[in-house]
């Protein structure tokens, strides 16, 4: 038996393109694989990644798919692909009683900018973009963050977006080249996000 009216998709809800200050955010397509890849492929840029794609068919084949380009959007400066965004609205950890009460309550989120563009606040600001879609056009109660612990940039950009380090998992990670390392956790709630805005 199929649902009559199917659950809409989070990006579904959004009036795209999303616009910042500087920057244009808006869902990647396949067109962008090309641009995404190369970022993708930077040294300095998949250093911290959680993938090392090795040629645009592998890029394509790993984040190509539907279920992947709905969680990736891609972010422009002048016309121009600077960075992506990750998004993924999820159920938190709930009893089963309450569990329908905490569906699609929660959103990972994740970022990268290219390093020639690195410096001038566009993850930030493309960060705190992204935070308004899932607090105002998700509804979501509740924003995360992971990164390596060393990712000194990252953690710069959670801490201006107001994101509190829950946790510090020492050597609870492994990286490619510097193995067992810590990663830590970080969250910010809606009201949290409210109150700094000024709502």
């Amino acid at each position: 038996m199929t649902d009559a009216h199917p659950k809409q998709g989070p990006f579904q809800r959004i009036a795209w393109p999303v616009l910042t200050p500087r920057l244009l955010l808006r869902p990647a397509t396949p067109d962008d694989f090309p641009r995404l890849y190369e970022l993708r492929a930077m040294p300095e840029v998949t250093r911290w990644l959680t993938g090392q794609p090795a040629s645009l068919a592998e890029y394509v084949e790993r984040y190509g798919t539907p279920e992947r380009l709905g969680t990736t959007l891609v972010v422009e400066a002048a016309e121009t692909i600077v960075g992506d965004l990750f998004v993924s609205v999820e159920t938190p950890y709930a009893q089963v009683e309450v569990r329908d009460r905490a569906e699609d309550t929660m959103a990972a989120i994740g970022w990268l900018v290219d390093p020639a563009y690195a410096g001038q606040g566009f993850a930030t600001e493309a960060a705190a973009a992204l935070l308004g879609i899932c607090f105002d056009g998700f509804g979501v109660r509740r924003v995360v963050a992971g990164a390596f612990a060393d990712n000194a940039a990252s953690l710069r950009v959670m801490d201006k977006l107001g994101m509190r380090i829950e946790a510090r998992e020492v050597r609870g990670s492994l990286h490619r080249d510097l193995g067992w390392v810590d990663k830590v956790e970080a969250a910010i709630l809606v009201e949290e996000w409210r109150a700094r805005r000024g709502d």
